[in-house]
């Protein structure tokens, strides 16, 4: 079966930065709606017309990827606002920052405690590999017929590339 839009198509690969550096490996084939809100549009667009066992390799400029990094997404907040038992790595949602934190943060943004001070926590709202050139080794595992309930949902249910809040010491992105 040929990709085309809203079909579902299970993907393994490996996601580097430009220097080389592994940021991401899925081995095990994972499902991803093409037409809905699971893969960027640069990688939705490359695997049009491609078949099972396709291997593509993308370069993908920030603008492609996740966005530039802004410095206004990243805010210095009260240490006391948060819980003792605070870790860097820990993500909040813009929605749920606890009450007296800056009222100009973004709701609709994730926020990633990147630094804890006596005195403060650092929270950054872009996504972590916003402002990175990526280079995507991908393989086409399989490819199927979307159901209309992912086609409804806009999503075979992974949603790799928008983060989710994750527990502490999780570095994998998906």
């Amino acid at each position: 079966m040929e990709i085309t839009e809203q079909c579902v198509v299970a993907l393994t690969w490996v996601l580097k930065d430009t220097l080389g550096d592994e940021l991401d490996v899925l081995d095990e084939p994972v499902e991803f709606l093409l037409g809905g809100d699971d893969l960027l549009k640069r990688i939705e667009e490359a695997l049009q017309g491609h078949q099972v066992g396709a291997t593509l390799d993308l370069h993908l400029e920030p603008e492609d990827a996740f966005g530039d990094y802004i410095d206004k997404l990243i805010f210095l907040e009260p240490r006391t606002l948060f819980p003792a038992e605070l870790e860097e790595g820990m993500t909040f949602e813009g929605s749920a920052l606890p009450e007296g934190c800056n009222p100009t943060a973004p709701k609709d943004a994730l926020y990633t405690v990147t630094d804890i001070y006596p005195e403060h926590v650092v929270l950054d709202g872009n996504h972590p590999l916003a402002g990175i050139a990526l280079r995507i080794h991908l393989k086409v595992e399989a490819v199927r017929e979307a159901t209309e309930e992912e086609i409804g949902r806009g999503s075979a249910g992974t949603g790799f590339f928008r983060v989710q809040p994750q527990a502490p010491g999780n570095d994998l992105l998906h």
